[in-house]
């Protein structure tokens, strides 16, 4: 008789300084352990980016304290939100399982856990990547300049039209819900980092990499409240519209890949 095997809940969360918002960040790691844990094993892929101020041996100990399944990835030298999620894509390349699931999120405590419970409703509806966003109805941006958040939506809105992404709302949220296939998939097309670029277009990057392989893709709404985050945001937005500028020369590689592992 064929023994089932609980399928695993990766959370992947990269932190660069960010030993002000672990208790908080832990505190929700102990929510979702305790919610989704009968269904899944979860594991928290926590991938310390360079930090100076001692925040990966501290989620060690948070973890230990809580009794958490925690895997921490230590890079020496800070190579920005693409190295550590191509690290982590990397880690999990010789682990994942088609019935495994994975959450990329933030590590300023801006990503809503509560809403992975919405996540997976949706993913019922057939779709097998779900975004967190702040610009669909129902979500929003609050306890931040209006001048920030005016130029937020304005970048949003002329990085889509720049770089041709259509029927999706938020471009550059860490926050996600992926079925292991899709990782899976991507890997296969992409190499086992999936991503390239190092900066904080590589969620662009990822994105545009799953519409060019026909990914079914859903949003639900977040309202993104900066007061939960100690400190300021690691995102500049001139340096990032740079970085999704960047991505230009590369699409037509990508696209090229994607068209063709549909006839492999």
């Amino acid at each position: 008789m064929t023994m089932s095997v609980t399928p695993y809940l990766y959370m992947v969360v990269p932190i660069f300084n960010e030993l002000g918002n672990l208790p908080r960040l832990f505190e929700s790691f102990k929510t979702v352990s305790a919610v989704y844990g009968d269904r899944f094993q979860v594991q928290f892929v926590v991938i310390d980016d360079g930090s100076t101020d001692g925040g990966g041996p501290r989620a060690s100990e948070l973890a230990n304290s809580n009794n958490l399944d925690l895997v921490l990835l230590t890079l020496k030298v800070n190579q920005g939100p693409g190295g550590a999620f191509a690290t982590a894509f990397r880690y999990l390349s010789t682990r994942l399982n088609e019935q495994d699931w994975v959450v990329t999120l933030e590590g300023d405590n801006t990503s809503r856990h509560e809403l992975l419970r919405l996540m997976f409703h949706r993913v019922q509806e057939g779709y097998d990547v779900v975004l967190a966003s702040p610009y669909l109805y129902g979500g929003g941006i609050t306890n931040t300049s209006s001048m920030r958040v005016f130029l937020s939506h304005i970048a949003n809105a002329f990085v889509k039209e720049f770089l041709g992404i259509h029927g999706i709302l938020t471009v550059s949220s860490f926050f996600r819900l992926y079925r292991a296939s899709v990782i899976m998939q991507l890997q296969a097309v992409y190499g086992p980092a999936i991503v390239e670029r190092q900066g904080f277009e590589c969620m662009v990057e990822l994105l545009m990499k799953m519409m060019y392989l026909r990914m079914p893709i859903s949003e639900v709404p977040m309202l993104l409240d900066t007061n939960l985050r100690v400190g300021k945001t690691k995102m500049k937005i001139a340096k990032t519209i740079l970085g999704y500028l960047s991505l230009c020369p590369r699409m037509g590689s990508w696209r090229a890949r994607s068209e063709a592992s549909a006839h492999a």
